[in-house]
């Protein structure tokens, strides 16, 4: 049996807030909450709530900006505005800045608020649904498409991965935020890779320094990547993520119309941070070394957004065990510690890769001998085929 909706009710007034829960309870589950900063609580603990219901009058925290926060907070949570005749230009306020899905004017019929939360819990369940099929549809495909070139240009994509595994990292700890969009900006990054000459890949793989012909290309790369999925539609959040990875924090060398500071789409404030961490760290540098090299660049990254992405690599090193195995060994889930090289040399799998079906597939129709054993392997996470 499903679990009924979880409703949020915030209100001043205990007689309200008891009225709102004696006639929503029979079909909904009712979480009051006598404030907006407890109703702001509440949506920062739980991430089930739904609908949220406010009233318009409150002291400290108005209902439209109570509203405006909430859905900064969970902004899938369809928002309801409770509010008096006199209150209806406060309301269009409301509606404008916290994106209200109704507004309900006092006193509202028994008959009249239940529709309208069964409206609001229809309309959370169609966008979220929407939402989670576009984000498994369109991460799915892009998997395969980059999993297919990783095979083809391993030194390419070898970063792909790791930046991708910092990005959804990162994401994740940032209050709010979508995943995905970041996590499928930081997959697409890499498609641009495909326009470098070998010997520059060769170069970036190794942590050599570029020509600057071939830091000019490198530099061309993001608006490669973001003119490459112009035709995809709802991708807007990953095409701004792609065009502005570069753009300083500050703004300083920025064109005049680029954004600054917090308007720089989060995707690409965490893109920047991740990629020029990994650059740092595949040229031999400690990760101590390479983030007190980040926090020297002032102004390039979101500064908080930096120790967020430090804190999140406090951790990744516990609960990980590095085997030695034979390639023949190698599991879906696995992630390669080193490069996996032929005898003569050639890059078969970048490190950081995680291991998929295809790429296990391939090991198992080399011939013997074929790769250099054994292969240096996190067992974290992996599972049989």
């Amino acid at each position: 049996m499903n679990a009924r909706p979880r409703i949020l009710c915030v209100d001043d007034e205990p007689n309200v807030l008891e009225g709102l829960a004696l006639t929503l309870r029979r079909a909904f589950d009712v979480v009051p909450a006598a404030s907006g900063l407890a109703g702001i609580d509440v949506l920062a603990r739980d991430s089930s709530i739904v609908t949220v219901i406010s009233d318009m009058r409150m002291p400290g925290m108005d209902g439209a900006t109570f509203l405006a926060r909430a859905r900064q907070v969970q902004p899938d949570a369809t928002r309801l505005l409770l509010t008096g005749q006199a209150d209806l230009s406060a309301a269009i306020a409301a509606i404008n800045e916290g994106r209200i899905f109704r507004f309900l004017t006092k006193p509202c019929p028994p008959s009249v608020l239940v529709a309208a939360v069964e409206a609001s819990v229809e309309q959370h369940r169609l966008v979220t649904s929407e939402r989670v099929l576009l984000e498994q549809t369109l991460r799915g495909s892009i998997r395969m498409l980059t999993d297919v070139l990783a095979l083809a240009a391993p030194a390419a994509f070898g970063q792909g991965v790791r930046i991708q595994r910092y990005a959804r990292k990162l994401a994740s700890k940032v209050a709010g935020a979508e995943v995905w969009p970041v996590e499928v900006a930081a997959m697409l990054a890499q498609v641009g890779f495909v326009t470098l000459a070998p010997a520059t890949l060769d170069k970036l793989q190794e942590g050599r320094p570029l020509a600057p012909e071939e830091q000019q290309a490198l530099e061309r790369v993001p608006a490669l990547a973001e003119q490459l999925i112009a035709a995809i539609p709802r991708l807007d959040a990953v095409r701004a993520a792609l065009a502005h990875q570069a753009t300083p924090f500050d703004g300083v060398g920025a064109p005049a119309k680029a954004p600054r500071g917090k308007d720089i789409p989060l995707g690409a404030r965490i893109l920047a941070i991740v990629s020029d961490f990994d650059r740092l760290d595949t040229s031999g540098l400690s990760q101590e070394l390479a983030l007190a090299t980040m926090r020297g660049r002032l102004g390039r990254y979101d500064a908080e957004l930096l120790e967020l992405f430090a804190s999140t690599l406090d951790s990744d090193g516990r609960g990980v065990e590095v085997a030695e195995i034979p390639v023949r060994l190698v599991r879906v889930g696995m992630t390669f510690v080193e490069d996996v090289r032929t005898p003569t040399g050639l890059l078969l799998v970048a490190r950081g890769h995680e291991a998929t079906r295809s790429l296990v597939e391939r090991f198992r129709n080399l011939a013997s001998g074929s790769v250099r054993e054994p292969v240096r392997v996190l067992l974290r996470g992996s599972r049989a085929t």
